[in-house]
């Protein structure tokens, strides 16, 4: 059974930037939309960034809108969120996840229908 690996994950300041990996184990991502969500102590989770599959408009949520940018490399079988300007508020632990073509089930929050899951790198903003 495949699944996805985060990494990049660490405790940075308020202001700098950080990249997250996501990597597929066991499968190919050319064909999935991958979706990144992150979950803070105490609440729940909640969507960051989604691509689809051909790589075409990415979506962003508002809280991380222009400052975070998602991106994919086919043939290195990952994906990238850069995360520049981070802020406290940006501190939790950070999923990648992976659905069929387009960002579907991360639009509907439908978390039960992603085909894999990451196990999660944890992202701490604090000066």
């Amino acid at each position: 059974q495949w699944h996805l690996v985060e990494s990049g994950g660490g405790l940075v300041q308020p202001g700098e930037s950080l990249t997250l990996s996501c990597v597929a184990s066991g499968a190919t991502l050319n064909q999935f939309a991958i979706g990144w969500f992150r979950q803070a102590p105490g609440k729940a989770r909640e969507k960051v960034s989604c691509i689809s599959s051909h790589g075409g408009t990415p979506l962003y949520e508002d809280s991380v809108k222009g400052r975070f940018t998602i991106s994919r490399d086919n043939t290195e079988n990952r994906v990238h969120l850069q995360m520049n300007s981070l802020k406290p508020e940006d501190t939790g632990v950070y999923y990648c996840a992976a659905e069929w073509f387009t960002c579907y089930h991360y639009i509907n929050q439908n978390y039960d229908n992603f085909d894999a899951w990451g196990q999660g790198a944890q992202v701490t903003v604090s000066s």
